[in-house]
């Protein structure tokens, strides 16, 4: 009983997590949505200038599925062309990292100030207090990633627990893992950040985070991919570049990972910090691999659809 238990607490500590992502991104959205719009085609003319704009409204959201699902969604509306919403594409994967490190850092305490910070900015008569709420649902961010690490505790001496993580070893069960549970929670920072948990408490190995966290980025593509259904060519293209991009860039590390994690191990710094790196230097190769072919791969999808048109 005690071990149903705890996972039931772990499970409504990650329930309130993905609840206060989904409140901290809307806020924000609702917030700057039509500043959002108008800085769009400025910045996203140049690929660099797409790219950092990925990567800052990503780690402000703290969530990739939410900004790619808008660039699918300004893509359909033509705010953005095809071709600009590629380098965002790009750019969100790597601002996802930042979650990574806020729970790598032990952060995570300083959700009770914000949530009381927020709660007081909302009660003042001033336009700051539009800022109040994206603040108290960081602070549940943070506060819920504590509860998460407190929660999971009483599981390490689970033997049941220790037998099913046995298996997350296993290269292709972890990534297929981290895939799954990603698409049905519909958030890679929640699984990242509860991969670092777990590997911070020994609960899993250092390798097995590695592949739930490898895992997660394909898992977080199904949300542009389901949000694109009902929009139009351009929007589903958008959508069918971040899987093809996240795919190639697990197909390109699983070789590798061995050695990978074995290298990042002998670094002098805490398991949750290896963990944060290795997704760090995981979506950062990606971004460099993929950044400077951009252009053709605008040009030949283009060039594809209009032939077969």
């Amino acid at each position: 009983m005690d071990v149903l238990q705890a996972a039931i607490a772990v499970l409504a500590t990650i329930s309130m997590f993905v609840f206060s992502l989904k409140g901290f991104s809307n806020e924000l959205q609702i917030w700057g949505a039509n500043r959002l719009k108008i800085w769009l085609g400025k910045i996203t003319k140049t690929r660099f200038g797409g790219f950092l704009f990925g990567v800052i409204l990503t780690a402000l959201v703290q969530s990739s599925s939410v900004v790619t699902s808008i660039a699918t969604a300004f893509v359909d509306a033509g705010v953005i062309s095809f071709e600009q919403s590629l380098a965002i594409l790009v750019g969100s994967n790597l601002g996802t990292t930042f979650t990574a490190w806020l729970v790598a850092f032990n952060i995570t305490g300083m959700g009770s100030v914000l949530l009381v910070l927020g709660t007081l900015l909302g009660w003042l008569p001033f336009r700051i207090h539009l800022a109040g709420k994206s603040i108290f649902y960081l602070g549940l961010i943070l506060f819920s990633l504590n509860l998460i690490n407190s929660s999971l505790i009483p599981l390490k001496e689970s033997p049941l627990m220790v037998h099913i993580l046995e298996y997350s070893t296993n290269p292709w069960l972890g990534v297929l893992s981290g895939i799954i549970l990603t698409a049905m929670i519909q958030s890679s920072s929640a699984v990242t950040g509860l991969a670092i948990v777990l590997a911070a408490q020994q609960i899993i190995p250092f390798s097995a985070a590695l592949y739930l966290i490898v895992g997660c980025n394909v898992g977080t593509t199904s949300t542009a991919l389901l949000a694109s259904l009902k929009l139009n060519s351009a929007a589903k293209k958008t959508a069918r570049a971040n899987f093809i991009f996240n795919a190639a860039g697990l197909l390109f590390f699983l070789p590798i990972l061995p050695i990978l994690s074995h290298k990042i191990q002998e670094l002098s710094i805490s398991i949750g910090a290896q963990v944060a790196l290795a997704h760090l230097f995981f979506n950062l190769t990606v971004a460099l691999l993929v950044l400077p072919i951009l252009p053709w791969v605008a040009k030949k999808w283009t060039s594809e659809s209009t032939s077969i048109q």
